[in-house]
């Protein structure tokens, strides 16, 4: 990539996945444009070092992987700092089916929220391996590739985090709305 009409190209190409891969991963549309600006700006600094000995989408999802991971640390220390949120931010944003009833939409925001706050409990890497491997398709080779890690690694830190998952959610399939969504609103 040698000129700046190359980058913006790249940029282009890449920018939804960029932002789709940083709110899986902060769990929040928050600052999301600042976060993908710091992306590509590393990206772009660090052009002319990078070696080619992997394809440079694979250095890009490992930047936005670090990214997420420096806004992880940011928020905790800004927890510490305060103990006011603003959780509900964002919750029109969040019921993706207009046409459904409201109880089936509060039922799906509902569920999301679990996941996103039992995925926020996971290690960071554990997090990062499921995003990438669930929501970013990624196979496990290109997950190795952008974490730096062994293919074994990978595998158990995606078996680790599903089942930590999958037992979190579980204790709370007892709760009426968690009946309602395995139902898909059905009683």
């Amino acid at each position: 990539m040698t000129d700046s009409n190359s980058f913006e190209a790249f940029v282009a190409e890449h920018q939804d996945m960029v932002f789709r891969m940083l709110v899986r991963l902060t769990g929040t549309r928050e600052h999301v444009d600042d976060l993908a600006q710091d992306v590509f700006l590393r990206l772009y600094r660090a052009l002319p070092s990078f070696r080619g000995e992997a394809l440079l989408t694979t250095y890009l999802h490992r930047i936005v992987v670090n990214v997420a991971q420096d806004e992880w640390k940011r928020r905790k220390r800004d927890a510490r700092e305060s103990s006011l949120s603003d959780d509900i931010s964002g919750w029109e944003d969040r019921l993706h089916h207009p046409s459904a009833s409201a109880e089936v939409q509060l039922t799906t925001l509902e569920l999301q929220q679990r996941v996103e706050d039992e995925l926020s409990k996971l290690t960071a890497i554990e997090r990062s391996v499921l995003v990438l491997y669930h929501q970013e398709e990624r196979s496990y080779q290109q997950i190795a590739e952008s974490l730096r890690l062994p293919i074994g690694t990978v595998r158990t830190h995606l078996h680790r985090g599903r089942n930590k998952l999958r037992s979190a959610l579980a204790r709370d399939a007892g709760t009426p709305s968690t009946k309602l969504a395995q139902t898909g609103g059905r009683s």
